[in-house]
């Protein structure tokens, strides 16, 4: 059928006696010359053209050089008929235009290609710029905060000069052994009491206080920071009713801060109560409220609980009011941002606006979403949030979660406040490390690691230490092995204990009693543990704020303490950019050479052949 269309196109008849090479010369040729009568055509129109318009010569010319020079226009043309005939002809004729497309190819010259034609916008020559850098840009109180020291020892501020504290804080102070503030304890006391100095119902001025949030190392002193002020505000309340609410993560740093919150009300008549699930649920009821005549009568000032048992408590109607809360303290505060899916803040906003008072009662309180004159009138009392945390995030969508008013930043950094006040806010995720903190990093293969556990503590002496693994599984591994090895004071801690067990083996390693402590990231948070002299990463951490709340289990309140990370090979690169990213004043490579190891590896094997007949034995059991 193909071949009966060119056959038409020529004029002639499909009939055998016509080769296919001829039909392709004919068409070929035919072709070549309709494309030189258009051509001619194209040249008298223009000549005539130009002798009626004499002022268009100049630009005629040049256009008739172009065509001359190049010839590309009537090629086109070729080309562009010689494809369409092609599409119907059989396979000699498309070889034989694809022959001729590419002669038509190789007579443009590259100098007639790079002229721009008339008409046409010639495309191309773009240069490579480098794309500029965008600097973030923070709300205000993030891009400058109310700097503080990191170095401790040299910037204690006596217990004295710190004003508004009354006698009997001050007496407690002393039976506690504290003569001095650090630095973030000095900033931030004042900074809360100032907020109440007009009493519970207004702040200063008459306006709602600003929300305070704290970004400093680990054992710095946050706890103390909000401790001291909201017993201090509290202690002259009439009327019992819950005002002070501290959230933390987990049941161990909700211990720690009740203990504190309990020592520092001794001679007051506040009452201290915690939700963290270590009671049944009835008993930490009744440690709420008692009904009398009727009545619902508070037995609890500050209330200390974790999340989960918080919402607890409100869902079931157990007797916890926040309609009176003054203190909102969110310790460990990026984990509990972390955890809002909970929805536990959105729970106790929504206890704390819902007012059984009348319309125009003192005690009537409505959550206000912007200042005017109409919501300060009549005045109510304020909720202040308090966020406390080592690595305070400076995302600000996540801190917008938390609904904060006017917030003020107090943040750590190195050196002097006044030549660094911007440095917290370099770089996404630069945060402070402690002072007395020296890191350093072990190369090494995964099966060196125990063997280099074990010199650390047999060769070099370094006990207590506290060591960190990734997983439940690997800590109690590790811990078999240990005690199978001998030698070693070893112990376990993780969430698999019961919760006595688990304050035992805490109250055991702080007595010297273990040389070394086995965890998951479960003490990683908050736990102050006295007398930890190293800590050890058995697994590296995966996070940065991971790897910051690990070490920070030493070189707590100006001491000094030593970090040491076990890397495989494939970690190193990753792990200490990104270390540096931020902000460790440096982390150094510690190489313990193979030969230190040789004398432990015939006992170690031994061990090894054992912990697999333990492991089948817990399995089967």
């Amino acid at each position: 059928m193909s071949l009966f269309l060119v056959n038409r196109y020529l004029g002639e008849e499909e009939d055998g006696s016509v080769s296919k090479e001829t039909l392709s010369k004919a068409l070929l040729a035919k072709l070549q010359k309709k494309a030189k009568e258009k051509q001619k055509r194209h040249s008298a129109e223009q000549r005539e053209h130009l002798h009626e318009h004499p002022a268009e010569q100049v630009d005629a010319q040049k256009k008739r050089k172009a065509d001359e020079d190049g010839g590309l226009e009537p090629q086109q043309h070729k080309k562009r008929h010689s494809e369409t005939v092609a599409s119907c002809s059989v396979e000699p004729v498309e070889e034989t235009n694809i022959q001729h497309q590419e002669e038509i190819q190789s007579d443009i010259s590259p100098e007639s290609t790079t002229d721009t034609l008339p008409g046409f916008t010639l495309v191309g020559g773009f240069e490579s710029k480098p794309v500029p850098k965008v600097d973030r840009v923070l709300p205000q109180w993030l891009a400058e905060p109310h700097v503080i020291h990191t170095d401790i020892k040299n910037n204690l501020i006596s217990i004295s000069d710190v004003p508004g504290l009354c006698a009997q804080l001050l007496k407690n102070l002393h039976s506690n052994g504290i003569q001095h503030f650090f630095p973030v304890q000095a900033e931030v006391i004042p900074a809360i009491l100032e907020s109440a100095q007009q009493g519970l119902l207004i702040g200063r001025g008459g306006y709602k206080p600003r929300d305070i949030c704290v970004s400093a190392p680990t054992g710095s002193g946050k706890t103390l920071s909000f401790v001291i002020p909201i017993i201090q505000v509290l202690m002259d309340r009439v009327v019992c009713e819950v005002r002070a609410l501290a959230v933390l993560p987990t049941k161990e740093l909700a211990q720690q801060v009740h203990r504190v919150f309990a020592s520092y009300a001794e001679g007051t008549t506040l009452k201290v109560v915690m939700l963290a699930g270590q009671k049944s649920f009835a008993a930490e009821q009744a440690s709420l409220s008692e009904h009398r005549w009727n009545m619902r009568r508070s037995l609890a000032d500050i209330v200390v609980a974790t999340p989960g048992r918080l919402i607890d408590h409100m869902t079931k109607n157990s007797g916890l009011c926040l309609e009176h809360l003054r203190f909102l303290v969110i310790d460990e505060a990026d984990r509990m941002i972390d955890s809002m899916h909970q929805s536990w803040l959105s729970q106790v906003m929504g206890a704390v606006y819902r007012s059984r008072g009348e319309p125009e009662s003192v005690f009537r309180r409505t959550e206000a979403a912007c200042i005017t004159s109409a919501s300060l009138s009549p005045p109510q009392t304020p909720l202040q949030k308090l966020l406390f945390s080592a690595t305070l995030t400076q995302n600000p969508e996540k801190l917008q979660q938390l609904g904060l008013h006017q917030p003020r930043l107090f943040s750590s950094t190195y050196g002097h406040a006044d030549s660094a006040a911007a440095s917290p806010t370099h770089g996404h995720d630069r945060f402070n490390f402690p002072q007395g903190l020296t890191e350093y990093y072990v190369p090494c293969t995964m099966s060196s690691k125990p063997l280099l556990l074990l010199h650390f503590i047999l060769r070099m002496k370094l006990h207590p230490v506290l060591c960190f693994t990734n997983s439940r599984e690997t800590a109690h591994r590790l811990h078999l092995l240990l005690q199978l090895f001998g030698g070693v004071q070893a112990a376990e801690f993780s969430s698999q204990l019961s919760p006595g067990d688990r304050k035992k083996t805490l109250k055991e390693f702080e007595q010297g009693k273990i040389q070394l402590l086995i965890s998951t990231d479960a003490v990683a948070r908050g736990i102050d543990i006295s007398g930890v002299k190293c800590v050890v990463n058995y697994d590296a951490p995966q996070y940065i704020r991971t790897y910051i709340h690990r070490v920070g289990r030493t070189a707590r309140a100006g001491k000094t303490g030593l970090a040491f990370t076990f890397l495989l090979r494939v970690q190193e690169k990753n792990f200490l950019q990104m270390v540096v990213k931020a902000g460790s004043p440096g982390i150094q490579k510690q190489v313990v050479k193979p030969e230190n190891l040789r004398s432990m590896e015939g006992q170690y094997e031994k061990a090894l052949q054992k912990l697999a007949d333990v492991i089948k034995e817990e399995r089967a059991s």
